[in-house]
């Protein structure tokens, strides 16, 4: 008889809950089985409210928990996320005068042979359509605050990808109902010592409420507190302060001006002098957040920052500040406990990164779990792998900041070459002569493909010169009539459409799923 395998999870939030309800459904977990998970929560650490955005990967990872998606969207007061807009991110406003780019969440419209981005780079750089806009109609949709779906539209399906904006804290809530039906057992306490064993792995924890809890393996999910992997384990955090500046965030909730008020579908970020605000539309609130560099902005020219953004007339509620170090552990997982969530790294919000990384490593883990007790060849490759994640995304993040023609300091230190990555310095060089490729990147070390690399470098201006290879793209006639395609489906599309307001009105006044 194989003897029953133990799991502690350390901390709730969307960490601990998302881990204990997906590795709960893919182990099989029940009352009898070969495993069981507990969950153990403090009662003094509240949630971290910075992962407000999502990844359309969220869309599977609920569709696998069995979660119903309007359910989910009322009781998290979620919307839709379709990309991300950027405002002044390529030069600071002038007399009145800015520019924007998006981000969208589509991929490029599919074309036989070399695909599209050869021929919009040969184009008159005066003339030719923003590149997001001109590859997909995702940009025309989200500008004209249509939703990505339709009500008819069944769970988690759409005819343009999308993700979701949703409240951190509620979010965490879900999971848990979700975790407890499939049979994770919740604990309530504050660690007050944990015990080692002869081999260095972690044998038990103990708690002022609950005593003694031993486990077979730990998964960490205690946020920035990181006190197994951090402060038992001694697994030290690898800060990538030096590439990516940002280190602090002033938070706020903002009501509409009506119940009515129109509601974006995409994620806002406008830069500012230090940094960037993000401005998040939930369904009865905007999320709006400064993100800065210390070392270029004070504390009070952040708060300054967020009234000038939000507008005269408009006092902001009391601001929220977090404080964090972007970076992340290389050896996240040690002997029988892996750190995932806060505990395991963060880098700044931008790009919305951190519920992401959840789910990839509770993925991994779910599929390495080493069910024989021997940890070493899982954790090694786990290790491996988050590295290279995380390695890549500060490359992308660095791109936004690098690829910038503003003039104030910290924006000039952000293109100081002593700040960018070997790796992402050598792309740079690369992509002066062509676009980037697939054949750049590695599938699943990314939470990025070749494409998000293209929207960012092209909405930010960055020039490629395809003049010398200008032979080798003779269908320019048949890209032109593709190119007119894609606008004629956006103008389709925007009239097809239902408001995102009108929809997210839809889906908290129904039951069952989407539009029902």
């Amino acid at each position: 008889m194989i003897a029953k395998r133990t799991i502690l999870i350390l901390g709730g939030g969307t960490a601990g809950w998302l881990a204990a309800a997906y590795l709960a459904k893919y182990l099989g977990v029940t009352r009898d089985g070969p495993i069981g998970i507990t969950l153990l929560e403090s009662p003094d650490i509240g949630i971290v409210g910075v992962g407000e955005g999502t990844f359309p990967t969220i869309r599977t990872t609920l569709r696998f928990l069995g979660l119903n998606e309007a359910q989910f969207m009322r009781e998290t007061a979620a919307t839709f996320k379709q990309g991300i807009r950027f405002n002044n991110w390529v030069t600071a406003p002038e007399a009145g005068v800015t520019d924007s780019f998006f981000h969208p969440f589509e991929a490029p419209f599919p074309a036989e042979g070399t695909g599209l981005v050869p021929y919009w780079l040969l184009q008159d750089g005066r003339r030719r359509l923003p590149f997001a806009q001109a590859m997909t109609f995702q940009p025309q949709v989200a500008d004209a605050q249509r939703a990505p779906k339709r009500g008819p539209e069944g769970d988690f399906e759409a005819p343009l990808n999308y993700a979701y904006h949703f409240d951190a804290a509620k979010v965490a809530h879900v999971l848990a109902r979700r975790a407890k039906e499939l049979g994770v057992r919740h604990l309530t306490g504050t660690v007050t010592d944990v015990t080692l064993g002869q081999d260095g792995a972690i044998a038990h924890l103990t708690t002022r409420e609950q005593g003694v809890l031993a486990a077979d393996f730990f998964v960490d999910c205690s946020g920035f507190h990181a006190e197994l992997i951090g402060r038992t384990l001694g697994v030290p955090h690898k800060s990538v302060r030096s590439v990516l500046f940002a280190d602090r965030a002033l938070t706020c909730k903002v009501p509409y001006e009506a119940p009515d008020a129109p509601l974006e579908s995409c994620t806002v970020a406008t830069a500012h002098a230090a940094g960037w605000t993000w401005d998040i539309g939930l369904d009865s609130a905007r999320g709006v957040g400064c993100v800065y560099s210390s070392d270029h902005m004070s504390d009070d020219q952040a708060a300054a920052t967020v009234r000038a953004y939000l507008g005269p007339g408009v006092e902001p509620p009391a601001l929220r500040q977090i404080t964090f170090d972007s970076g992340y552990r290389e050896t996240p997982w040690v002997k029988n406990c892996v750190a995932i969530g806060l505990s395991g790294g963060f880098l700044e919000p931008l790009e919305s990164t951190s519920v992401v990384l959840i789910e990839v490593a509770v993925g991994m883990l779910a599929e390495l779990f080493p069910h024989d007790g021997q940890w070493d060849a899982p954790a090694a490759r786990f290790n491996e792998l988050m590295t290279r994640r995380f390695e890549n995304i500060v490359n992308f993040l660095k791109l936004h900041y690098c690829l910038s023609r503003r003039e104030e300091p910290f924006w000039r230190d952000n293109r100081d070459p002593a700040s960018i990555p070997a790796a992402l310095a050598d792309l740079l060089r690369q992509w002066r002569t062509r676009p980037p490729s697939r054949f750049d990147f590695a599938l699943d070390l990314e939470a990025f493909a070749f494409f998000n690399y293209q929207y960012i470098l092209y909405g930010m201006g960055f020039e490629t010169d395809l003049s010398a290879a200008r032979g080798a793209y003779p269908h320019a006639d048949t890209a032109a009539k593709t190119f007119a395609r894609i606008q004629a489906y956006g103008e389709h599309a925007t009239r097809d459409l239902p408001a995102h307001r009108a929809l997210i009105r839809q889906v908290n006044a129904a039951t069952g799923k989407v539009g029902a």
